[in-house]
């Protein structure tokens, strides 16, 4: 896998991976509800050595929930989009929709399933439009 290159709704931060993708997975717990308010975060996870900032790393703002042993997010400061690195400094969690290109890839598998929302239908189960 080549580097692929992503960034924040305003263009104010910018970042690139090497792949490949250690997971890629979309979570249903609550605390990744509230974060991206959506049905689920769409994660793309590598090791925290294979993301490179290229442009506005001191924008981004970051949030570590202060009761939980390891959640946290991060955002541009400016407009509210992307990556982070895990407390642990492991790993870099990069939501999948921040990347500029195809990925190539798909979800490998959901996580933390029990907890989906009550409302939320799993995919061919809805029309589509364009």
């Amino acid at each position: 896998m080549t580097a692929l290159r992503g960034s924040c709704l305003c263009g104010e931060v910018a970042f690139e991976i090497e792949g490949p993708f250690d997971r890629f997975l979309n979570c249903h717990c609550s605390r990744c509800r509230k974060a991206t308010g959506s049905a689920h975060a769409c994660e793309v996870i590598v090791k925290a050595g294979a993301l490179r900032w290229l442009r506005g790393e001191t924008s981004v703002r970051r949030f570590d929930l202060p009761n939980a042993r390891s959640f946290a997010t991060a955002f541009c400061g400016t407009c509210g989009s992307p990556p982070h690195l895990t407390r642990s400094g492991r790993e870099a969690i990069i939501h999948a929709g921040a990347f500029d290109q195809p990925l190539g890839a798909a979800p490998e598998r959901h996580v933390q399933w029990a907890s989906r929302a009550d409302w939320y239908v799993h995919g061919n189960e809805l029309p589509t439009e364009d």
